[in-house]
């Protein structure tokens, strides 16, 4: 069974630039992981510094591999999450 995520992330319009580059960089390099099926970056639309992420895995193990490469270290926990002022995460599995 197919794994999601579904990620909002806030951060100051400041920090929007930096935030939606490396969340862009970071799609690049999840997209060729081999249990991605899927990973979409939104600007949310009447939100400045609003951002969706729609992540989909072949399975738990997956995103579990995903969370321990070097890509997300650098660009998700060291570059994106220090510039949030909120992030809320749904884990679903896929029906």
């Amino acid at each position: 069974m197919a794994y999601a995520v579904v990620a909002h992330y806030r951060c100051a319009p400041a920090d929007e630039a930096t935030v939606r580059a490396a969340l862009l960089k970071a799609r690049e390099s999840t997209r060729a992981e081999p249990a991605n099926l899927l990973y979409e970056v939104h600007a949310v639309a009447d939100e400045p510094g609003g951002f969706l992420l729609y992540e989909r895995y072949t399975d738990v193990a997956g995103f579990e591999a995903h969370k321990a490469s070097g890509h997300f270290e650098e660009l998700i926990v060291e570059t994106v999450w220090p510039l949030l002022s909120d992030r809320a995460v749904t884990f679903a599995e896929v029906l």
